[in-house]
This record gives C-alpha cells, sequence and structure tokens, in this order.
C-alpha cells in the first residue's frame, strides 16, 4: 500500500536542545571534562605566580583585524545619550592596558564574541584563555603552550589526541616550523622571495602558487594567496603525530607583533597545531605606538575595502602602549583545547549553554 507522503518520516531530525535530558547526558562527561581542565590549567597559571583577571566584553572597539567581525549594540545614557559599543573579539586591548598600569604577569579566561562564525570548531561566542608576560618573548610562550596542553590531554586522560582521522601524541616535543619552512615543504613555494620590508609581491605568489596548482582569483591579494595556501595545502599537515609551532609569519600577518631582529620580514608571531586544528596564536607584543597606529589603520581601511565596514581605533590603548614594557602574550581557545583533549568532535559539545536559534 503506498503511503501517504503526510505520515511519512523525515530523513533528518532537528537535534534536541542541549537542555534535553537525553542530549545533556550525552555531553555530560565532555562538560566535566572542561571543568577539571579550567581547574588545573588555573592552579598552573596561579603556581607561576599570574594574577586572575576579568576583561570587561563591551568595549569601544571590539579589535582591529580585517576579517574579525564583531556583534555591535548600544548605551543608552541617563542622558538618553547613544553611544556605538562592541563585544570584544578578544581581550587583548584591555589586558595590555593593565600590562601598562604594572601588572606582570596576568591571565584570563574570556568570553570572547565573532560574528559569521559557526561550525565544528566555531562559535558566536567562546572562551579564550589569554595570558601575558612582561619581559618575556614569544619562545616563552611557545613553552607555556605545550605545558598546557599536556596538562589537559593528562587531566582528560588522553593518552592520544585525534581529531579528522589524524593523532598527536600531546606529550612529545613539538616540530618548531617557521612559515617559509612549511611553505616551502608542503607547496614548494619559496614564500620570503615575494616579501620586502617594503611590501609584498603579489603577482609573484600568484605565479607560484599557480604552479603548485593552487587556484586564485584574479581579484586575490597578496594575503589571499598567502591564506589559500596556508589552508590548502600547510595546515592540515601540522600538528600530525606531534604538535606544530608554525613561527614567524611574514609582517603583514601579524599586526600586533614585533618584527624579528634577525629578519625584519616576519614578526615574531606563532600559532600551535594539533591535528590540523589551530588552538593558540602568541607573539612578542609590538609596544611601538606609531607602528602600532598605521598597522590597525591598514587592516581597517582594508576592512572596508572588503566588507564595506570599519571599527574603531582604541585611542586609549594606543596611549597604554607608551606606558607598556616589553612583554609577550598568547590567545588560546579554551573551547578548542577540551574538545581535543577529551575527544569532543564538535565545539557545542564542551559549551554549558550553546547558542540555539
Amino acid at each position: 500500500m503506498r503511503r501517504d507522503p503526510s505520515q511519512a518520516r523525515p530523513l533528518t531530525k532537528t537535534p534536541s536542545p542541549f537542555w534535553h535530558p537525553a542530549r545533556h547526558a550525552d555531553r555530560r562527561a565532555f562538560l566535566l571534562a572542561r571543568g577539571r581542565i579550567k581547574a588545573e590549567l588555573r592552579a598552573w597559571f596561579d603556581g607561576q605566580g599570574f594574577i586572575e583577571v576579568e576583561p570587561g566584553c563591551l568595549v569601544v572597539s571590539p579589535g582591529n583585524e580585517a576579517h574579525l567581525h564583531a556583534f555591535a549594540t548600544e548605551r543608552i545614557g541617563p542622558d538618553l545619550s547613544r553611544t556605538q559599543l562592541y563585544l570584544h573579539t578578544s581581550p587583548e586591548f584591555a589586558m595590555k592596558k593593565l600590562l601598562a598600569a604594572g601588572e606582570e604577569k596576568i591571565f584570563a579566561f574570556a568570553p570572547c564574541f565573532r560574528n559569521r562564525e559557526q561550525g565544528a570548531l566555531h562559535a558566536s561566542e567562546f572562551t579564550m584563555l589569554e595570558w601575558y608576560r612582561t619581559g618575556a618573548s614569544y619562545d616563552v610562550m611557545m613553552a607555556d603552550c605545550m605545558h598546557l596542553f599536556a596538562t589537559a590531554a593528562a587531566t582528560a586522560g588522553a593518552r592520544w589526541v585525534s581529531y579528522g582521522g589524524q593523532t598527536c601524541d600531546p606529550r612529545a616535543p613539538p616540530e618548531r616550523l617557521s612559515v617559509a619552512a612549511a611553505v616551502s615543504r608542503y607547496a614548494g613555494i619559496d614564500l620570503l622571495a615575494t616579501v620586502t620590508e617594503a611590501g609584498n609581491d603579489r603577482a609573484r605568489l600568484a605565479d607560484a602558487a599557480d604552479a603548485a596548482g593552487i587556484k586564485v582569483g584574479r581579484d586575490y591579494t597578496w594575503a589571499d594567496i598567502f591564506a589559500r595556501i596556508l589552508t590548502e595545502r600547510v595546515e592540515p599537515q601540522l600538528g600530525v603525530g606531534r604538535a606544530t609551532l608554525l613561527c614567524d609569519y611574514p609582517a603583514s600577518e601579524a599586526a600586533l607583533a614585533q618584527r624579528s631582529a634577525a629578519d625584519p620580514r616576519v614578526a615574531e608571531r606563532f600559532e600551535l597545531y594539533v591535528c590540523g586544528v589551530e588552538i593558540a596564536n602568541g607573539f612578542s607584543e609590538l609596544t611601538d605606538a606609531q607602528v602600532q597606529r598605521a598597522n590597525l589603520e591598514a587592516e581597517m581601511q582594508l576592512k572596508q575595502e572588503r566588507y564595506g565596514e570599519r571599527y574603531p581605533i582604541d585611542e586609549a590603548f594606543l596611549s597604554a602602549l607608551d606606558h607598556m614594557p616589553p612583554a609577550a602574550g598568547c590567545a588560546l581557545g579554551f573551547d578548542r583545547l577540551v574538545m581535543l583533549a577529551s575527544g569532543a568532535e564538535r565545539i557545542e559539545q564542551v559549551v554549558w549553554t550553546p547558542l540555539t536559534i
């Protein structure tokens, strides 16, 4: 007998909300692991003499990286005056102001907000573990990252970390690999041949990408081509077997980091990769306010050209740089770290109350 279409069961079923008892039961082990990991990391920072701070989320500028998108809001004063404000994409500006104020070692588990981001590894609201050390370089932050990664895995009882069909030993010494070396190894491209202090050679990089079989659009900028090379050829190879510390980014891709004294074409920036997933981004901090202003304005000009919008420059942040000592900082995606350590497959599995729309 032919079934009435109105009685047919749907081919796909909408997932139960996070608060449904059955779904919560499936997620609970990951959430409890999150709590244990946070407690262990907090204890380590305390033992290192760090002070935990709580940066405010409501800011005059959400950050000035061209490809990050913020949530905007409005403050209405008692006199009914209106002021444009944002939810921050990172607590970076606020925490650097605290370094300028005299704090030397600080960390925060900070709620962060980014628009246009949603997926297995992305959420509109997520937790950033961010920390800073005065008088330190990015080398120290790399060592911190590896300790935090190993601690998280051990706390979750993970001998190996797995994601996307790849595995990584959290106890193994990491591979430290420069961006130029990684692009040469995995794409066969001499990246630094297209980079100068004065600017980057878009045509030369486009030709190299084409020769390597990487398709790029006619309207792609040098940065777009670099990003395509990184995502297509490099990132999937990183953090396999052992973690990778990808370091020394082209200076144009590190607006908040200081340039390398050894090679001013690159900046002292690194990212930590595990199973092809980027989980941390750190650098030796740029403290020259004039250079920082130029970098942020260039980012906002690119944002205007690409997306038709720009965010204000935080003038208080630039003023604070005049008082900020040499320092290094790092931002680690805490939710991603918990995912990898606990064996979760999607970010909402490790977030207590994921956004449901």
